[in-house]
């Protein structure tokens, strides 16, 4: 089985290997701030996705320098890079100053694009203007957090939008600016999921018209409510074999121009409590290669 990767995606784009660099913008979120609740996503921990980014208090710049010298260490060509806004909702806030840590991104050595994450339900028209108008200078992803399309499930991680509001804002994006590349992150495993939900979450956002998806499965992090319902026993998370499977069904519905951006996700080991087998990703994505993808590695 074959799938468009975001690697050739990227080498066909820019020429070469790209290496994304998670950096903190030092934003908040609506379901955290008080204003659409203030305890996140059910599965988020305190530090939001962002628990491999460098210190929110180094300016984008120092965050981006860093993360290449870690880099560089590894691989000694000059390679180019994606500046990826990660941590929380990153068009939420003081969009002024946003903007100009997206530029001050942009600025840097040898990047080649900018990814923002957020929200449907947070990205004014004013900061979409600002964002299209990057397009000019650079390689622009919007990466939307949707997760599924089941509305029951959205409530119960308490995701604080509805899937028209999802549609609405990647319909926004594409008028905004084509060249936006717009990717969906979606989670398999959530509780009272089966097969068909999730393949249906899959296909909204098909038909929704985005760009690329990224896949992960529901892991338990320490300190989350997600934690407390897994231990009292109210959810099983997937084993990896049920994951594998509802990958390869996933990856049969999409079309071969969607980007697949990621195949599977991985929480900090420090404080994942489960699914454990995902606690080593270089193993998980060997074996997808081995039993989903056909690749012997």
């Amino acid at each position: 089985m074959s799938y468009y990767s975001v690697g050739e995606f990227y080498k066909e784009k820019f020429g070469s290997k790209v290496y994304k660099i998670a950096i903190d913008a030092g934003c908040t979120c609506p379901t955290r701030d008080g204003t659409k609740g203030n305890k996140g996503c059910i599965f988020c921990s305190a530090n939001g996705s962002g628990d491999f980014v460098p210190s929110k208090k180094l300016s984008i710049s120092e965050q981006i320098k860093q993360a290449k010298e870690i880099i560089q260490k590894k691989v000694k060509k000059e390679i180019k890079y994606i500046a990826y806004f990660q941590n929380f909702t990153n068009t939420y806030g003081d969009e002024k100053l946003l903007v100009q840590k997206y530029n001050e991104a942009i600025n840097c050595e040898n990047v080649c694009g900018i990814s923002i994450a957020t929200r449907p339900d947070c990205i004014s028209s004013s900061i979409l203007k600002e964002i299209a108008a990057l397009c000019k200078k650079t390689f622009v992803t919007i990466e939307l957090g949707f997760q599924t399309s089941k509305e029951e499930s959205a409530d119960y991680i308490r995701r604080g939008f509805s899937n028209q509001e999802y549609l609405e804002a990647v319909k926004r994006i594409h008028q905004a600016d084509s060249r936006i590349h717009v990717v969906t992150h979606l989670i398999f495993g959530l509780p009272g999921e089966n097969h068909d939900d999730m393949m249906n979450s899959v296909k909204f956002c098909l038909n929704a018209k985005t760009d690329g998806i990224k896949f992960t499965v529901l892991y338990v992090l320490k300190g989350t409510d997600l934690e407390k319902d897994y231990q009292a026993g109210k959810f099983d998370v997937l084993e990896m074999d049920e994951y594998f499977a509802l990958l390869k069904s996933a990856l049969e519905l999409i079309p071969p121009k969607i980007v697949i951006h990621r195949l599977t996700g991985d929480g900090p080991k420090k404080l994942l409590i489960a699914p454990m087998w995902t606690a080593n990703k270089k193993n998980v994505l060997n074996a997808i290669n081995n039993s989903i993808i056909g690749i012997q590695v």
